[in-house]
C-alpha cells in the first residue's frame, strides 16, 4: 500500500466533506491546508443552519419552473445554499492561517468564487480538472 501524496490526501479529504452537502442537484467540498499542511478549514455546499434543506425537499429550484442555466442568486428558483468555498472560509477561526495557505475544492470554484477568494490571503486554488 503506499501513501497518498499531500495533493491527493486534500482531495480525498475534500471529497469526503463533500458527502455532508445539502444539495440535491451537486455536493462540493472544499478544505483550506494551512501553510504548515493542518487544515484550517472545511466547508460543504448548503444551507443555513436550521435553514431550508434540498435533499429534504425544500428546495426552492426544485420546485421552481426555471430554466436550466438561470441565475442562482437572483430571480425565480433563488439558491438559498452557499457555496463550500465559503464555507470553509467562514469555518477558519484565525485568519492568519490563511496566509500562505491552499484551497482544495472538489469542482472548479464559479466566478464569484473565485472572486471572492482572490480577495483573502490563500496563495492557491485547485481543483480536480486543473493541468
Amino acid at each position: 500500500m503506499t501513501r497518498p501524496t499531500k495533493q491527493e490526501w486534500a482531495f480525498l479529504v475534500a471529497q469526503a466533506v463533500a458527502t455532508r452537502g445539502e444539495c440535491s442537484r451537486r455536493q462540493v467540498g472544499a478544505i483550506i491546508i494551512d501553510a504548515n499542511g493542518r487544515i484550517a478549514g472545511a466547508g460543504y455546499n448548503g444551507s443555513y443552519p436550521g435553514g431550508p434543506n434540498c435533499l429534504k425537499g425544500e428546495c426552492p429550484r426544485g420546485a421552481s419552473d426555471v430554466e436550466p442555466g438561470s441565475s442562482y442568486d437572483t430571480g425565480p428558483g433563488t439558491c438559498h445554499a452557499v457555496h463550500a468555498e465559503m464555507n470553509a472560509l467562514l469555518d477558519v477561526s484565525d485568519r492568519s492561517r490563511l496566509k500562505g495557505s491552499t484551497m482544495y475544492v472538489t469542482t472548479e470554484p464559479c466566478g464569484g468564487c473565485l472572486k471572492i477568494l482572490k480577495n483573502t490571503a490563500i496563495e492557491r486554488v485547485r481543483h480536480p480538472g486543473q493541468a
